[in-house]
């Protein structure tokens, strides 16, 4: 939905005097990312799961009411919980593994720092260079139909140039749907405004988006 028409003007005022705008809000971020720990699934997997929503739910859901939800629907998925514990609020008991790997108060700050670095050694070889000018495919999942895919729409077909060469990537498009990590190399291309948009404010102004090599084609 980035870039989408009709939405208003962005607040750039949000987030300069609270980190979270509500209370609830810093409670859906942590127990979001502590889910995450019982590694029952990865980072792609869970963007997905909010892209799943119904589009009558996501267009009216705030930000963390979408978290909320698309971590309800993963923890469902994955058996992890049910339907019912979640309607009863009353938890059946977890799995050994899954009480082995709940995140401790104690150990937050260490794990938070060693991150999910996605960068990988081996990988496809670079096909393009800093300075190519190149043009974005069609913003879709190629291999599962309507699938996960880190291309946003309002950048698809159209071109940009490449500013720095990131190394080979997880490929979100297949890590979202079990299909393994399928490295190949990540870009940083710069788009004008006026490219990606019909009547941007700023014309000259960069846009710079972190794109995979699957994603690109020379112009």
């Amino acid at each position: 939905m980035g870039g989408r028409f009709g939405d208003g003007p962005v607040d750039s005022d949000f987030g300069r005097e609270h980190v979270f705008e509500e209370e609830w809000h810093g409670r859906a971020f942590a127990v979001t990312i502590a889910s995450g720990f019982l590694g029952q699934w990865n980072l792609d997997e869970s963007r997905h799961m909010r892209e799943c929503l119904s589009p009558k739910d996501y267009g009216r859901f705030s930000y963390y009411e979408k978290w909320l939800s698309g971590l309800a629907d993963i923890l469902v998925a994955k058996e992890v919980v049910t339907n019912k514990e979640l309607e009863t609020l009353s938890p059946d008991i977890a799995s050994e593994d899954l009480i082995a790997r709940v995140l401790k108060a104690k150990d937050v700050f260490s794990s938070l720092a060693k991150g999910g670095p996605t960068n990988r050694e081996e990988g496809y070889k670079a096909l393009f260079k800093v300075g190519d000018i190149v043009t974005t495919c069609r913003a879709e999942n190629k291999y599962v139909a309507g699938g996960h895919t880190r291309l946003p729409n309002y950048a698809s077909g159209k071109s940009g140039k490449i500013i720095s060469c990131n190394g080979n990537h997880v490929f979100p498009d297949s890590n979202a749907h079990r299909a393994g990590e399928l490295p190949q190399p990540l870009y940083t291309v710069a788009f004008l405004a006026e490219v990606l948009w019909e009547h941007p404010e700023n014309p000259d102004d960069l846009v710079m988006l972190d794109l995979w090599q699957s994603y690109l084609q020379p112009l």
